[in-house]
């Protein structure tokens, strides 16, 4: 399937690559399907662009490699609704914000994406923990060394 964004052009995704929400996203509530897109392989970052909306993509991050200590605590009816378990673990995002400098890019820790990427189904939680942050600095210190100087 053809899918059309204004970041990344024309796109050719296999139906297995498309993630469902089924409630959609808090703030787009009808949009529904999206395709993750990998920035670089194994990297932090990643983009959800929206299968319907050509304009609508995301910049994801996996809060996990800048936050080491972030965790929650799942609920079992969202673990079961998205058919997750021990053996088939979440993937989970932070949706970022880009305003400006990279250097002052923020995410959003207080409402994940969690994602089961066995049936591509996935939900937006929002979490009740008041130490996160939904404007979290990514770079409190700045941008590391090699990033700053262009990866040099």
């Amino acid at each position: 399937m053809k899918i059309m964004s204004t970041r990344f052009g024309e796109l050719e995704v296999a139906a297995e690559q498309l993630i469902t929400f089924h409630h959609g996203i808090p703030g787009f509530p009808d949009q529904k399907t999206f395709v993750h897109l990998p920035h670089d392989a194994g990297g932090p970052f990643s983009f959800l662009q929206s299968a319907t909306e050509a304009h609508l993509a995301f910049v994801l991050v996996d809060p996990f490699a800048f936050f080491p200590d972030y965790e929650f605590v799942l609920d079992d009816d969202i673990a079961g609704e998205l058919g997750l378990s021990a053996e088939n673990p979440p993937q989970v995002f932070a949706i970022a914000t880009v305003k400006g400098k990279v250097a002052d890019m923020t995410v959003n820790l207080l409402a994940p994406l969690v994602i089961n990427g066995l049936n591509r189904s996935g939900r937006q939680i929002i979490l009740d923990k008041p130490e996160y942050s939904i404007r979290q600095k990514l770079f409190p210190d700045g941008l590391p060394q090699a990033a700053a100087q262009g990866g040099k």
